[in-house]
């Protein structure tokens, strides 16, 4: 099972992490926390690196829902967004949560999945 969404985009990193933030919004996420991971390998280990960056992502109603279901899912969360740039070209990926979810055997969570999913492929494909 493929735990992602990916896609190539036609744009700018800049502007496909200022697009992956619009296209969240639109589906009620709002970005809890930013990674520059290549600013963080530069400063921590001294490493260059392409553009990457982890948006953490979490829409309010469906998590508190995910966390009615199963106390424990603040493991699983928020939902991890990733742009970055490899040989050139820039990428969007969002979590798959169906995948994340199918380790948890609670039926609830597997409906709640498939609504975020929805919402994650929409958010990947706008960009």
């Amino acid at each position: 099972m493929e735990y992602g969404i990916k896609k190539e985009v036609s744009i700018s990193y800049e502007g496909a992490v200022q697009k992956a933030r619009e296209e969240l919004q639109k589906e009620g996420f709002g970005v809890l926390t930013e990674i520059d991971v290549k600013a963080t390998l530069k400063k921590k280990l001294d490493l260059d690196m392409d553009n990457y960056i982890i948006l953490g992502a979490c829409n309010p109603p469906l998590a508190h829902q995910a966390l009615e279901a199963e106390q424990d899912i603040g493991l699983m969360l928020p939902c991890n967004v990733i742009v970055y740039e490899k040989d050139g070209k820039v990428y969007v990926s969002g979590v798959r949560p169906s995948a994340a979810m199918s380790m948890i055997e609670n039926e609830k969570l597997a409906e709640l999945a498939s609504k975020v999913e929805e919402k994650m492929e929409k958010v990947i494909s706008s960009i």
